[in-house]
């Protein structure tokens, strides 16, 4: 039986996609997907990258056109939009606790004062201590730091605020 075709199945279908670099979430968890418009069963998907030379955006697509077309979606069209900036502000707590779950500090609230932001204290997501220190600006993708954490002695990213 061929599921029906809704913006529903859509949405559903696109939160099966890992982001491919942090695969406990999806690209709706991480608000990349901003739209879904379907005529039939054609449908456009609009992602919004998490910053402009995010070097996994081609995998993301092909992800996207992969698994819908797979679902009997055709044509499927995906677009990027560089006109809304993606923001960290974005994600819901049920992200950031999967984010933790993955030995990641998730962000904190974007002010309008980026240096007190990325200068706050940040808590470690393997034991919850606020006894840590930043290790070096760019951690393993270039939305993240390295911070140490003295109480663990474990290393860890840290997601910036974006």
């Amino acid at each position: 039986m061929i599921p029906p075709r809704t913006s529903e199945r859509v949405w559903e279908l696109l939160r099966t996609i890992p982001d491919p670099e942090i695969p406990v979430i999806s690209l709706v968890d991480l608000r990349v997907v901003t739209s879904v418009q379907l005529d039939g069963c054609a449908v456009s998907v609009t992602l919004r990258p998490t910053f402009s030379g995010c070097p996994a955006l081609h995998h993301m697509r092909e992800e996207v056109e992969r698994v819908l077309k797979a679902d009997g979606f055709s044509p499927v069209r995906v677009t990027v939009d560089h006109t809304v900036s993606w923001s960290t502000n974005d994600l819901d707590a049920s992200t950031k606790d999967r984010l933790r779950s993955m030995g990641i500090a998730p962000p904190p609230m974007r002010t309008h004062d980026l240096a007190r932001d990325l200068g706050a204290p940040v808590v470690c997501p393997l034991c919850g201590s606020r006894e840590t220190r930043l290790d070096s600006t760019f951690g393993s993708t270039l939305c993240k730091q390295i911070f140490f954490c003295h109480s663990c002695r474990q290393s860890f990213d840290r997601f910036k605020p974006l």
